[in-house]
């Protein structure tokens, strides 16, 4: 008997047999779309990588942009105010108390003068309120520094400032006292004014201004039309 039910049993064993190899195209299967997905989510993943990648580095473009516009101002500041100060130093020590140089004829001379006033001379009386408008000059200049993105406006706020802080030296520093001190002038020409380079530092810069707000160019870069 033991014999036969093995006998009988057999026809079973090739429909368990025949299930396994079904299971194991069903698994298959599974893989191939898995793998199919997984080929498809990593060029996903970089797109959206690329993506978040350029928006970073568009991020950080324009903050850069306005560092290099303020390094410009400040370059601009610190030159033009060395300038006028080695100047006016040459001038008290080589000049001061001495006849005048006659550079081109009597068309332009160098002769020192100590000035209480304002640019070319201009009211003498008013030194005080001249070396707080100077400094509020200055602390209006610092403050627009923030939003600036223009290369031009930078060059001319640059020469503004180095003017400004080149004759409120002078303002603090020089006889006859803290902020009433007399700027030294030296640049004479013909049947005009004398001036020094902080004064034209200061007309350079205002010209340029007037010529940007002309154009339409505002300090952060953008261009309007009235």
């Amino acid at each position: 008997m033991a014999e036969a039910e093995r006998i009988i049993g057999t026809p079973d064993i090739p429909e368990a047999a025949g299930a396994e190899p079904e299971q194991t195209d069903q698994n298959a299967a599974a893989g191939e779309r898995s793998d199919a997905q997984g080929a498809q989510d990593p060029a996903g993943s970089q797109g959206s990588d690329s993506d978040s990648g350029s928006a970073e580095a568009a991020a950080p473009a324009e903050p850069s942009r306005g560092k290099r516009r303020i390094a410009v101002l400040f370059t601009v500041a610190i030159l033009a105010y060395a300038l006028d100060l080695i100047s006016k130093m040459i001038v008290v020590a080589k000049l001061e108390h001495h006849e005048p140089i006659e550079i081109i004829g009597d068309w332009l001379r160098f002769e020192a003068i100590r000035n209480a006033g304002a640019a070319f001379g201009i009211g003498e009386a008013f030194t005080v309120i001249f070396t707080v408008i100077a400094a509020a000059v200055i602390v209006v200049i610092a403050r627009l520094a923030r939003k600036l993105y223009s290369l031009p406006w930078a060059i001319a706020l640059g020469l503004l400032l180095g003017g400004a802080l080149g004759n409120l030296t002078d303002r603090i520093f020089r006889a006859p006292g803290v902020f009433e001190g007399a700027v030294v002038d030296f640049i004479a020409p013909k049947h005009f004014a004398v001036f020094n380079l902080a004064d034209s530092a200061i007309v350079c810069g205002g010209i340029l201004i007037v010529l940007l707000s002309f154009r339409g160019l505002d300090p952060d870069g953008t261009v309007h039309k009235d």
